[in-house]
């Protein structure tokens, strides 16, 4: 379902009022619009982006708190796309004119169907279609990225979806930068120290929708034998089937984590001229679940 457009279709006008004020340079003219939801609030944060007629883009950005949205790109045609939490993708056309306003208008956006939620009962983290990756600087200047290789994972889907839990539970050993001798640091003492705490487990009961595909999930992480509350900020991209024509769901999800909560202290490897990864860390998951085989019954 798409939003509708309530705005001048072609959208012409000369440049006047507060927008005349807008510099472009030669050739180019001015792009706007106002988002707005179905009850006719604005919708702030909403995501455009702005292709040109051979599909690239040429300017992205997101609305004001008041829904608006202004840009500048040369003369010619554009696809506008139109991307909300919890409301329906729009897309239209624009033609932008040289040395003028081209005012799309009021962008109506209708809201998402939620996808469909899985089926009560148990299911299990596929790790073949699912990744636990990190980002962290290093020094303070470039990125790490690294993964960890070995995971496991249960989730109990509840009839009433909130009173769900999941238990997920990591090999601390399986870290990879691609980098074996930062790796064998990374799993020493000095870090997960991985002999004495093999493995990080997360474990969350609470499942807090935020509108739309988007969900809290909030449980307690232990990593380096501390304990510490950790929410999920999770994306529900909902259900699909395998090769095999089996079901499964999938999700992604982002935290950010402190090594200093974990007592992996930054002061102490800034003291010891060992730093190799910064502060904080950045974890993505990309997680697909099916349902749990259950054992075959006993003849």
């Amino acid at each position: 379902m798409f939003g509708r457009w309530l705005g001048n279709r072609s959208g012409r006008a000369e440049r006047s009022g507060p927008l005349a004020a807008v510099a472009t340079s030669p050739g180019a003219g001015v792009l706007s619009c106002r988002v707005l939801g179905p009850a006719g609030g604005a919708v702030p944060g909403a995501e455009l982006s702005v292709t040109d007629a051979m599909g690239r883009i040429a300017v992205s950005g997101g609305t004001d708190p008041y829904g608006s949205f202004v840009t500048t790109v040369p003369a010619g045609e554009y696809r506008i796309a139109v991307d909300a939490d919890g409301f329906a993708p729009f897309r239209t056309n624009a033609t932008v004119a040289g040395d003028s306003l081209t005012d799309v208008g009021e962008v109506a956006l209708q809201m998402a169907q939620p996808p469909v939620l899985p089926e009560a009962g148990d299911w299990e983290i596929e790790p073949a279609h699912s990744s636990i990756a990190f980002t962290a600087r290093h020094i303070g200047l470039a990125r790490i990225h690294g993964r960890f290789n070995t995971f496991a994972g249960a989730i109990r889907i509840a009839p009433e979806i909130t009173r769900s839990a999941m238990h997920v539970v990591i090999d601390a050993s399986s870290i990879d930068t691609n980098v074996t001798l930062r790796d064998d640091h990374l799993r020493s003492a000095d870090f997960l120290d991985v002999e004495r705490f093999p493995t990080l487990e997360f474990y969350s009961d609470r499942f807090v929708p935020k509108g739309g595909n988007r969900w809290a999930l909030t449980g307690a992480l232990t990593l380096h034998g501390v304990t510490r509350t950790v929410t999920l900020d999770a994306q529900y991209l909902g259900l699909g089937n395998g090769m095999e024509g089996e079901t499964r769901a999938a999700c992604r999800a982002t935290a950010e984590l402190h090594r200093d909560d974990f007592t992996v202290s930054w002061q102490t490897m800034l003291a010891r001229g060992i730093a190799a990864v910064g502060p904080s860390i950045s974890i993505d998951l990309d997680i697909q679940i099916v349902p749990k085989e259950q054992p075959a019954a006993q003849g």
